[in-house]
């Protein structure tokens, strides 16, 4: 994208979303975004490529997403995935210029216009986060490195960083990931610069056991691998482990589940962690194995919550 087609996109972006009083509208034409809801995530709500918002339940308001996986392609299959057509895979080449134009244009409509007001209720009018979260892998992207610092630079551009002047201020960064590249050293070098921009990582890790891994994450890695992948986000950056626990043909996990996923936990280092983010199923999942799956009460799942808490683990429970 040259300078001028920059401008051109960032432009038009702004006036679609502040709505300027310049800008005429057919009379056919349609919101780009409907009202935000918890229960949807869709990523094409804003009609961009790498940049969409959503209401998060977990972190209690509006989360602005970064997508580097427009594709929809991971290197994992977790049964309980929402992406329609996922596909085996890595993200690909990402264009910095248009996530920089879209990025600017957006948190330019949440911070200086009327976003909030019309598209998120009342009481979660608050930004809480900008997360790389998306239809797949995030550390994939070759430019995962880039991407942070171009984040980190317009968070806080627009004074949502630490000491920002923007309401809710600081707004963390936040990496969801499956961990399976950290190992790697572009992807270490991305974690450091999400850790000196005061982000965190969420990392997945929801069984113990090869055989459950690759059953609910559709990829066949021993669980110590997993646990030094953990323990290599946890030294880069501060790292929450995110997990999903559901029924798996009406069975619930059971002692010898939580077991041997405390193992792994372990086996990285429970003193390295911030903690777990343990959570249940809220939406369909959009993959064939979705047949398989049923939600744990929330009762269960706080059950499962002190079970890891008499372990030493700092536990955050999402019915």
């Amino acid at each position: 994208m040259t300078g001028g087609e920059y401008n051109t996109a960032l432009s038009a972006f702004r006036r679609h979303f502040l709505q300027v009083p310049d800008v005429t509208m057919d009379s056919n034409a349609q919101p780009l975004i409907r009202s935000l809801t918890t229960r949807n995530h869709d990523r094409d709500l804003a009609g961009l490529t790498y940049v969409y918002p959503v209401l998060s339940r977990r972190a209690g308001g509006v989360s602005v997403g970064i997508n580097l996986n427009p594709n929809n392609a991971c290197n994992w299959h977790c049964a309980y995935c929402q992406v329609p057509d996922l596909t085996r895979g890595k993200a690909p080449a990402i264009d910095l210029a248009v996530l920089e134009a879209e990025l600017r244009g957006f948190l330019a409509a949440l911070v200086e216009g009327d976003w909030m007001v019309r598209h998120v209720p009342a009481e979660m009018r608050v930004i809480r986060d900008i997360a790389f979260s998306g239809n797949g892998e995030p550390t994939s992207a070759d430019e995962f490195p880039e991407a942070v610092a171009l984040v980190a630079r317009l968070r806080d551009e627009f004074g949502l960083g630490s000491g920002g002047r923007a309401p809710g201020a600081p707004v963390p960064l936040r990496l969801i990931t499956n961990g399976s590249l950290a190992g790697q050293a572009r992807v270490q070098h991305g974690l450091h610069l999400l850790a000196a921009a005061g982000g965190e990582v969420w990392f997945k890790v929801d069984a113990g056991t090869p055989e459950a891994i690759e059953r609910i994450n559709g990829v066949r890695l021993e669980p110590a691998s997993i646990a030094k992948h953990l323990a290599a986000s946890a030294t880069c950056c501060p790292t929450w482990v995110q997990t999903c626990m559901f029924r798996w043909d009406g069975q619930a996990p059971d002692e010898a589940a939580l077991a041997s996923y405390l193992a792994l936990l372990s086996a990285a280092g429970i003193d390295r962690l911030q903690g777990v983010l343990l959570y249940g199923i809220a939406r369909p999942s959009m993959q064939q194995e979705a047949g398989h799956l049923s939600p744990l009460t929330a009762e269960e799942l706080e059950t499962i919550g002190e079970r890891l808490r008499r372990a030493g683990l700092t536990v955050r429970v999402s019915p």
